[in-house]
């Protein structure tokens, strides 16, 4: 294969896989000191409200509380918690604090059931001895009670029974 011909190009896209979800960046161009990720956004808008409510409280102290608030939004733009993205993190504490104390079981909310009465009753009674119809079994004659099973079998069948 020559220089001219120009072999295969094989292209790989890494920086979708590394930044999934970023917003800001459109093709070639991207917002100034972008893209931004979901919790960059989210320390903006609500720092920036909270910013406008409060000048009054923070307005001596100069421009320390914007360079903090500008600092605070550099900071959370890849942090972990555990491995996690925050966002992803604050959602699984809701979640651990939204779960029923006992847990669950089948996906509804395992809990001890409610104490009940056992009621219910019997009746004992009398059953008269059911009356044998076959003679009891006799050995023959000659031959004596081998084990101690079958000399009690024949004791209960001359009706001594067993003392």
């Amino acid at each position: 294969m020559t220089a001219a011909s120009g072999g295969r190009v094989g292209r790989f896209y890494t920086a979708a896989r590394r930044h999934p979800w970023v917003l800001g960046k459109v093709a070639d161009w991207k917002i100034p000191l972008g893209p931004y990720t979901p919790a960059q956004i989210a320390v903006a808008v609500v720092g920036g409200f909270l910013l406008i409510k409060t000048i009054g409280w923070w307005s001596w102290m100069g421009p320390l509380p914007l360079v903090a608030w500008l600092l605070t939004i550099w900071v959370v733009r890849r942090p972990r918690i555990r491995g996690r993205a925050p966002m992803q993190a604050a959602l699984g504490w809701v979640l651990l604090g939204w779960q029923p104390q006992g847990g669950r079981i089948g996906g509804r909310a395992a809990r001890d059931r409610a104490a009940r009465p056992l009621v219910g009753g019997f009746t004992i009674e009398d059953v008269p001895r059911p009356v044998l119809s076959t003679p009891p079994l006799r050995l023959a004659a000659g031959v004596g009670p081998v084990s101690g099973v079958q000399q009690l079998l024949s004791r209960a069948g001359q009706g001594g029974g067993v003392r």
